[in-house]
């Protein structure tokens, strides 16, 4: 498993944007982690599943709510990463009015949560190889904190322990 002071795993994650920008076209983008990562403080989150109750409810809105007490913080960017597909992280970005304060970034193959060791098998519930629910901060690609919850849980992968570890 990924532990603070390891750097990133060399994936690439897949972006869907509704609105041109920055070069990058509207179609499904390819995000490759170790250069969007390079330089950057960056508040990651992970959760199963786009349009989950628990993810939908409380883990996105927390980091859409807290985005600008984060940035003052010292947080350049904030990253969530589901095992999903580009178009089905921007629909949810839409539903979830996440804009321009939350990149929704899909992990579809689960490459990046197999490279970090946090998988969670939910084969039973017919939602197959899935990211385990947990939040780091990152500090120029390398894992500055990390908070895994424990199964069924959200306690420690929230905005406000990732903002109280930026201020720290």
């Amino acid at each position: 498993m990924i532990k603070v002071g390891d750097t990133l795993p060399a994936t690439t994650l897949m972006e869907y944007s509704e609105v041109e920008g920055e070069g990058c076209s509207i179609g499904p983008n390819a995000v490759d982690v170790a250069k969007a990562s390079a330089g950057k403080t960056i508040a990651l989150f992970a959760l199963p599943g786009a349009f989950t109750p628990t993810c939908s409810a409380q883990h996105v809105p927390g980091y859409v709510k807290h985005f600008d007490e984060l940035k003052a913080a010292g947080v350049d960017e904030i990253w969530c990463v589901s095992v999903n597909d580009a178009f089905v992280m921007g629909a949810w970005a839409r539903d979830q009015k996440s804009g321009r304060k939350v990149r929704m970034l899909a992990d579809g193959s689960a490459d990046f949560a197999k490279a970090t060791g946090l998988t969670l098998d939910l084969t039973s519930r017919g939602m197959g190889l899935r990211s385990n629910r947990y939040s780091m901060l990152v500090k120029d690609g390398k894992v500055a904190s990390l908070n895994v919850e424990a199964p069924g849980k959200f306690e420690v992968s929230n905005a406000e322990t990732i903002l109280a570890q930026a201020k720290g």
